[in-house]
């Protein structure tokens, strides 16, 4: 069997683990348990920005955090997630929008939409940011009593990838 060079195995890597479902959609799912805290991960690519939004459009719309001019503007969060919220990074550095929420309960099970106004856009303080979000994350809540079925079905899928590349001819 002819052996792949590297550049060929890590080329069938990156596309196995980035299948074009997930990619096409650009939903992360985070599982947590309750209780926990958790960090929704959000980056920009510029790294220079103005204001921070973070919503829940399920079951209806509302606005988890709102951060601009180096403050986050509580009068437009739901209350539920009062004192719970917060920006992993003040500064916004490096693009860096992550949103920490703590003390996570079921109720918070959802998706997470993270919107960011670049710098020089004209954004000013409670503006709320009409673009595309840049990350969409599923937050997946699950019983701290039962069996981790996230981290079994990661290393199957670990393990099947392993084989497939393997297979491929790649040398493991």
């Amino acid at each position: 069997m002819e052996r792949y060079p590297g550049k060929a195995c890590i080329t069938l890597l990156i596309f196995l683990l980035f299948r074009p479902s997930e990619a096409a959609s650009d939903m992360m799912v985070v599982p947590v348990h309750p209780g926990q805290d958790v960090i929704l991960p959000c980056w920009a690519v510029d790294p220079s920005i103005s204001a921070v939004e973070w919503s829940r459009h399920d079951p209806k719309p509302e606005y988890i955090l709102f951060y601009s001019d180096k403050e986050t503007d509580t009068t437009i969060h739901n209350p539920s997630y009062k004192n719970r919220v917060d920006l992993s990074g003040k500064e916004l550095k490096d693009g860096d929008a992550s949103l920490i929420l703590k003390n996570v309960s079921s109720i918070d099970q959802g998706t997470y939409e993270c919107r960011i106004a670049p710098a020089g856009s004209g954004r000013k303080k409670r503006a709320i940011i009409d673009s595309d979000p840049i990350r969409t994350i599923r937050l997946q809540v699950t019983d701290s009593g039962s069996n981790s079925k996230g981290g079994n079905f990661a290393f199957v899928y670990l393990l099947s990838l392993a084989a497939v590349l393997s297979g491929a001819g790649c040398n493991l």
